[in-house]
């Protein structure tokens, strides 16, 4: 789950580092009972809502939701890959990064090393070319632009010529490989080499570490097509990154709130007039990683597109990419700009304060955008168009995380189509294909949910609570969620005695389960060590009992007539319920 760093030398980093001491070098930190408590570095506040755990070696924000270990800290706060984290604090600690764990990808990292290089001097090559070109620098002007502005975002300009770039830099013994792989170059089928981007206003674009890894550009008067960017590289995939993320990523912070445009004028114009919150998708639409992105830095995030068929089109497909990131406290809305407008003539037209007023006043709750949308040429008065409302509703509302927003939504679909709310969401909600009769469904498949969340966070506040479970087998074959990754770490704290809880977790960074075990590790267990033993130890056995029970079931329903075997087998599981009932 960690690459190819062992995850039993992050296991050893982690134990080694002390979350306290790299954070406080940081954040300023007060001692507060067992905890640490500072103001949260990752959004603006005055009163301290963000804790840290040296037990746990974890910290947690109960203003903005931000949680992690010490490796998520430093990756957020410095802006660091999980590669250079681990390097960092390997260095600090003075420990080896195993060889076999690097030997792999050496080459590649050496390569990527390069081609930063290479984009870097293009990146300053097409600086010199704009404050030399007066045509380029009056379009910036017309435009509206500043030159502090277009410093602040390195805006560059590369001549109408077929090998300007490809001359100035293979004279800095810089490789024509290296500028076709790094997406300067193209070649022609006669082979010949040329510049990619020519005549046009050049738009630096940067990873959050401030690097350039890629370039839009904007051709000057008319041609198609208008903006050119970048093809994919080893360092630059455009479904990962946002433009304009980097210089953004300290106001999202203290605001708590991105907002999302369509192009990289949009992003400029509104940093000009001091809305600085602002990014761009890079010739593609919004994607999940995106928002997962965005959602690490603040809990708000605000779709501002044109108000046409294509700004629509864009801000749809948004919306179904965001549903599955839509987690209590995690807000989204739609803002639609009237025809003809884009951020960047609209912010002109209705200045910083006029802008920001249209944000708060006409912004689209995600909810409400979703079922306004979702409702549109349907006739509500009859009972086939309520119908067809819960029927479109239904795979969005599958995408949706379990949590507060689903049941409000449900609820108010319910009103809607005039149904019984429990018999919309038995309709509506992906359910097990193989149910004779329709028990306590909903109330009973809840609290077994709640079980699997509650010994989570148990054993998250104790791992020693791991080595106390006798009979994993049993949770193994237990068909619940969540089951697989409960029985997972138990394994884990059985194989590597004296885990923290942010070793734990850091072993699920790259899976679906790391944000949900996060939250579960958060601060909020006030027991003592015994009870929270005692209670650990009775939600176990509550396991161990719903797994013979299922063991059961699927033995009787087999057929009526029962082998020796079977009858057997019975016998010894009602046995063994007997003996865990007492």
């Amino acid at each position: 789950m960690s690459g190819r760093i062992p995850p039993e030398f992050i296991d050893e980093l982690l134990a080694r580092a002390d979350i306290v001491e790299i954070i406080d070098s940081r954040v300023p930190l007060k001692k507060a009972g067992r905890e640490y408590k500072g103001c949260c570095p990752f959004h603006d506040e005055k009163t301290p809502s963000f804790t840290v755990s040296p037990g746990k070696q974890f910290y947690h924000c109960f203003g903005c939701g931000a949680h992690g270990t010490a490796i998520g800290f430093l990756m957020d706060y410095d802006n660091l890959g999980f590669r250079e984290t681990i390097e960092e604090l390997a260095g600090r600690y003075s420990m080896i990064i195993p060889q076999e764990a690097g030997k792999d990808n050496s080459a590649e990292r050496r390569k990527q090393a390069d081609l930063y290089g290479v984009l870097d001097a293009a990146n300053k090559h097409f600086q010199l070319r704009l404050r030399e070109t007066e045509t380029a620098k009056n379009y910036l002007i017309e435009r509206g632009l500043s030159g502090e502005i277009a410093a602040r975002y390195e805006l560059g300009f590369a001549r109408d010529s077929w090998d300007d770039l490809l001359n100035s830099l293979t004279a800095k013994n810089i490789s024509r490989k290296d500028l076709d792989t790094a997406g300067l170059t193209s070649s022609n089928d006669q082979g010949r080499v040329y510049d990619k981007f020519r005549g046009r206003v050049i738009f630096p674009i940067h990873d959050q570490r401030g690097r350039v890894i890629a370039f839009g550009g904007r051709i000057l008067g008319d041609g198609e097509p208008k903006y050119l960017n970048s093809p994919e590289t080893p360092v630059f995939h455009k479904g990962k990154e946002l433009y304009g993320l980097h210089q953004a990523l300290n106001t999202i912070g203290k605001q708590n709130q991105s907002l999302v445009v369509e192009g990289y004028m949009d992003v400029i114009a509104l940093a000009q007039a001091g809305i600085e919150n602002v990014v761009a998708a890079l010739g593609t639409a919004t994607t999940p990683t995106h928002i997962e992105l965005l959602f690490r830095r603040c809990n708000e995030i605000i779709f501002c597109f044109d108000g046409d068929r294509a700004g629509r089109q864009a801000a749809w497909r948004a919306l179904e990419n965001a549903l599955p990131s839509m987690r209590d406290g995690k807000q989204a809305s739609f803002l639609f700009l009237p025809d003809g407008e884009d951020p960047d003539s609209y912010v002109r037209k209705l200045g910083h304060d006029g802008f920001v007023r249209q944000l708060r006043e006409k912004s689209l709750p995600l909810p409400e955008y979703m079922l306004k949308h979702l409702a549109e040429d349907i006739d509500l008065s009859r009972m086939d168009g309520k119908a067809k409302l819960a029927a479109l509703a239904r795979p969005l509302f599958n995408s949706l995380p379990h949590g507060t927003l689903k049941a409000l939504l449900m609820q108010k679909l319910a009103e809607i189509t005039a149904m019984n709310e429990q018999s919309l969401t038995d309709l509506m909600l992906d359910q097990p294909k193989q149910q004779t009769k329709r028990p306590k469904s909903a109330t009973s498949n809840s609290k077994k949910h709640n079980l699997i969340g509650k010994t989570l966070t148990l054993l998250l506040n104790q791992p020693e609570l791991g080595h106390e479970v006798s009979n994993l087998e049993y949770l193994r074959l237990l068909e619940l969620a969540g089951m697989d990754v409960l029985s997972e770490i138990i394994d884990i704290i059985k194989g590597r005695p004296n885990l923290t809880s942010s070793a734990i977790i850091e072993r699920f960074r790259q899976t679906v389960y790391y944000d949900r075990l996060c939250e579960l590790a958060s601060p909020g267990i006030e027991l003592g060590d015994d009870a929270v033993k005692t209670e650990f130890l009775d939600a176990i056995n509550r396991l161990h009992l719903m797994a013979i029970d299922q063991e059961t079931r699927k033995i009787t329903a087999c057929s009526t007539k029962l082998s020796e075997e079977n009858k057997i087998r019975l016998r010894s599981l009602q046995q063994e319920r007997l003996a865990l009932k007492h």
